[in-house]
């Protein structure tokens, strides 16, 4: 408590709507109670529907008829003047005069600016301008002005500042820093021919969708009247310019006053304002830049007659009838109005003084970490300014993560860390992949972004994560895992006279014959080249060829299998499906042919280097720089019949084929340093095994981790400890009998006379925390949440070790090679 005591003797008087109808705390009380248990803050990328605007728009759903405005019945009118409502609400929130603006509702903002893009008069002599921070759907605009001959560059924003640090409102105060011009059609016009007769387009988002910057809105005024002034003679300042202002992300707290600041285009989407509706945005135009569109295409509604065998067409004189093909989302319109009675009941400038009171509070807290040896944990982009006045900040707060030696933390590491705690964010880039560190750069970047229901209490889970989970020196067990990880590997030639006795045995053996589903435990089970025989032999695949997993699936777990080796049969059940599947293993009655297919393929990418981080394309432009990587490895399957497959699609509740490994064959993973790429097991042959062919449990590891388990939950809720089995890891093989987490230091091991390489710790995910219960599968934070509190390693959860038959020091495998439960366990830690 005396932390929210200080943060409101600072931030009291913008905070909490303290002159508003409702206070922040009666607001998220009794609009976002399915908030309790989440700390919600991706704002940026979807804001939440409060449950009273949803009770709003169901009673006027339910209690309005509402038809297509296109007929003249009496529920069409009623449609129609809903619409018409609407369309008035949005220009009023933007102090938009009806005389000058009109609103063309689209699909989206995306969609907005596709209109803006396909119509726009571009010419040969046109310039299409944009600055740096912009998102995607704005970029989008440019093919269409390179298309038609036009020039097209980004620009910086350089904005003049007093002594002070305060930005110089004038128009002398602002220069445009210009990047490398683009140009497909290059002998269509030489720089010196441009005249002042084209149409030209600048876009500037109000806030940028990385780092909450702000942009002035005097751009507007400064672009279209004093052009080559900003632009310093350039000979692209000429013609006539116009002005999209993409307010996707910033209208909600800053909506532009368009009787000041008169931009040609703003485009804007609902649900990052409400919430709800999805799927509906909306394009704010000048009546005099909607007449030099040049729409080719008509549509119901846009026309007023049209004929067939003629060609001859009357359209429509309005601009929104002219520009919204087809009948337009008329009840998701309707909805929007319950928004903004809210936002009106709020009011814009409150909800800007509450959010940026906690902004500014987290940008503090952030900037204050430190690590044991007094260096920063978080390196903040964008603006740094620390004042609820400042009107050149948003709502967003993006960052990176450094270790006390100045590496960085992963921005998937802090993402899947935040996911455990109940912490819902952005973190990427991109490719949305899981590249997050290259050449020791980061290649995106954790992002969180509030809203007008968010509350100190949310900024302040998230520093306490921030400071448990990053802030710091590595535990024990990291320290001492980099350093086996960092030392040279000791050759596993002679190795025998270094194993010991350790006092460990095996005690059990488990066999799972289709990835993914229920396996089965054993006493003896043979081994053969890719590891325990008939081990993950199988697997599901959907009908576009995604591989079926529990991630996704979750219900596979409920799949139980069993393989009989003296009839040698699999059998299967589901709770799903009446009677039990059985398949003979040396039977060609089943299959319907071969097929063969790559779990990886080849990617290039493109980088370039802005704000000091990495990002990733998929295309090359300008100077970026290639890297490309070979992730293969191929599969020859044997397929099954459609009655078979209908058995498993029953179980799965969707359709899906079995297929069975008959061959695979890794390529080598090589980057472009020639070193190994992702793939931890190379050497050895698996059927559809994730790294490994063998995955070994400690049953004194997992009972460390239910002691740990049951403090945290007796500490957190007092409720019932938590216990999980080793079963819930899906190991091979359990031992017993050693100290908790001995296997971590491993290098080799006999089991009996099978000898087995150690390929290091098991990466865990969040297939840990799936759980049965009167037959339903449930999931969980733990025990994945526990193990990271301990158990991490450069962002790495370990729990276990992946492990590869070794023929090099022991026997060939022949028919008595064996696993059998009861087998002392010799290790070779040196």
């Amino acid at each position: 408590m005396e932390d929210k005591e200080e943060f409101l003797k600072e931030f009291g008087d913008y905070y909490g709507y303290p002159n508003g109808p409702k206070t922040i705390d009666e607001i998220r009380a009794t609009e976002f109670k399915r908030l309790e248990d989440t700390v919600y803050l991706d704002h940026a990328g979807a804001t939440l529907y409060s449950e009273l605007q949803m009770e709003s728009i169901f009673k006027d759903l339910t209690t309005s008829v509402y038809g297509n405005p296109h007929s003249q019945s009496d529920s069409s009118s009623a449609t129609s003047n809903i619409v018409r409502e609407a369309r008035q609400q949005v220009l009023d929130y933007c102090n938009a005069s009806p005389k000058d603006y009109k609103c063309i509702f689209t699909s989206g903002a995306t969609a907005a600016l596709k209109l803006i893009g396909e119509n726009f008069p571009w010419s040969c002599q046109s310039t299409f301008m944009y600055t740096m921070e912009n998102h995607n759907s704005v970029l989008g605009i440019r093919e269409y002005a390179l298309n038609q001959g036009a020039a097209a560059f980004a620009v910086d924003i350089k904005e003049a500042v007093d002594q002070d640090g305060a930005s110089i409102n004038s128009v002398t105060s602002v220069k445009l820093s210009q990047y490398p011009v683009q140009r497909r059609n290059e002998a269509e016009v030489l720089e010196g021919e441009l005249t002042g007769d084209a149409y030209n387009l600048f876009a500037f988002p109000s806030e940028c969708n990385f780092s909450g910057l702000r942009f002035s809105l005097d751009l507007v005024n400064n672009v279209k009247q004093n052009t080559e002034k900003i632009l310093e003679g350039s000979p692209y300042s000429k013609g006539r310019w116009m002005v999209i202002i993409d307010a996707a992300k910033g209208f909600a707290t800053k909506p532009p006053n368009l009787s000041l600041y008169p931009a040609d285009f703003v485009v804007i989407s609902f649900y990052k304002l409400f919430g709800y509706p999805t799927g509906l945005g909306a394009l704010i135009i000048k009546n005099d830049a909607a007449k030099l569109l040049k729409k080719t295409y008509f549509s119901g509604g846009t026309v007023s007659a049209s004929i067939a065998d003629i060609d001859f067409v009357r359209r429509r004189e309005s601009v929104e009838e002219n520009f919204e093909d087809g009948s337009i989302s008329f009840l998701s319109i309707a909805s929007i109005c319950h928004g903004f009675k809210i936002f009106n009941n709020l009011t814009p400038a409150a909800m800007h003084r509450h959010t940026m009171s906690i902004v500014m509070f987290l940008k503090k807290k952030l900037l204050a970490l430190r690590h044991e040896n007094g260096a920063s944990v978080c390196t903040l982009y964008g603006n740094h300014t620390l004042k609820v006045s400042s009107s050149d900040s948003g709502s967003i707060v993006s960052f990176n993560v450094k270790r006390p030696d100045g590496s960085w933390f992963g921005y998937r590491e802090v993402e899947k860390l935040a996911s455990l705690s109940g912490i819902q964010l952005r973190a990427g880039h991109v490719c949305w992949d899981d590249k997050d560190v290259i050449n020791g750069k980061p290649t995106g970047a954790v992002r969180v972004s509030f809203g007008y229901m968010s509350t100190y209490e949310d900024a302040k889970k998230f520093i306490d994560f921030i400071r448990s989970s990053f802030v710091s020196m590595p535990s024990e067990f990291e320290k001492g895992y980099l350093l086996r990880a960092n030392s040279v590997p000791y050759p596993t030639e002679g190795f025998e006279n270094r194993l010991s006795s350790s006092g460990c045995y095996l005690k059990s053996i488990t066999i799972y014959p289709i990835k993914s589903c229920a396996g089965f435990s054993v006493k003896s089970w043979p081994l053969s080249t890719t590891g325990l025989q008939y081990d993950r032999e199988w697997l599901l695949k959907s009908l576009t060829g995604e591989i079926l997993t529990q991630k996704k699936v979750p219900e596979m777990s409920l799949i139980n299998t069993f393989i009989n080796l003296n009839q040698k049969m699999l059998s299967v059940e589901s709770p799903r499906c009446e009677g039990k599947l059985q398949i003979k293993l040396d039977s060609d009655s089943y299959l319907c042919g071969k097929e063969e297919f790559y779990l990886h393929s080849q990617r290039k990418e493109y980088k370039t280097i802005k704000y000091g981080l990495i990002f990733i394309y998929e295309q090359q432009y300008g100077n970026m720089h290639k890297c490309e990587t070979l992730f293969k490895k191929r599969y020859e399957v044997q397929c099954y019949e459609n009655e078979i497959n209908q058995w498993f699609s029953n179980a799965v509740g969707q359709p899906c084929t079995l297929v069975r490994c008959c061959h695979s064959q890794y390529y080598l993973s090589l980057n472009k340093n020639r070193s190994m790429g992702m793939c931890r097991d190379v050497d050895s042959r698996m059927n559809f095994a994730n790294e490994a062919q063998f995955l070994l449990i400690s049953e004194e590891s997992v009972s460390d981790l239910n002691d740990r388990l049951c403090s945290n939950t007796q500490k957190l809720s007092g409720g019932a400890p938590l216990y999980v089995k080793p079963m819930r890891f899906r190991p091979n093989l359990v031992i017993s009998g050693g100290e908790p987490y001995a296997e971590d230091g491993w290098r080799n091991l006999k089991i009996g006379n099978t000898y087995f390489t150690s390929l290091g710790g098991c990466n865990r995910c969040q297939m840990i925390n799936f759980y049965h219960q009167t037959g339903q599968v449930k999931k969980t934070n733990e025990p994945l949440a526990t193990l990271a509190s301990y158990r991490r390693v450069k962002g790495k959860i370990l729990f276990g070790i992946l492990l590869r038959y070794d023929p090099v020091n022991g026997p060939g495998l022949d028919a008595h090679s064996w696993l059998k439960v009861g087998e002392e366990v010799y290790p070779n830690s040196e």
